[in-house]
């Protein structure tokens, strides 16, 4: 299955989701989900045999429990082939960075005060990270 097909479906992306938070128990997985999404134990384990079978999550036996953790390989490949498209998101938020300096510019003109920020527009312009 391709990694987007795995993501493609909102109760994996959940699960996901809960697991950035630390590595979790089935059961506590289960709850959640089954509160959110309303589906059984047994379409919860579906998930996340999905998720372990395509290499998004690891999973150890703690006792009669089973721990289940985010695997960030398949994230990391979703990450490089998204590089090629970054392009686009970088040239609107240099954009916007640009706006929003000029907007400091013209209220400053237009109420005759110039504060610390106005005067060092890049000390504090919105930062954004590339990847």
């Amino acid at each position: 299955m391709h990694a987007f097909d795995v993501l493609g479906d909102p109760v994996r992306r959940r699960i996901l989701e809960l697991l950035a938070e630390g590595e979790q128990s089935a059961g506590d997985i289960g709850a959640v989900i089954q509160r959110e999404f309303k589906i059984s134990q047994p379409g919860v384990s579906q998930h996340l045999r999905v998720l372990r079978e395509n290499g998004f999550t690891t999973v150890r036996p703690e006792g009669t429990r089973r721990m289940y953790a985010v695997d960030p390989t398949p994230l990391q490949e979703i990450d490089q082939w998204l590089e090629r498209y970054r392009q686009f998101w970088r040239q609107r938020l240099d954009a916007l960075e640009t706006e929003l300096v000029r907007g400091r510019r013209e209220r400053r003109t237009a109420t005759g005060t110039t504060s610390s920020a106005e005067q060092h527009p890049d000390k504090d312009a919105p930062r954004h990270r590339a990847g």
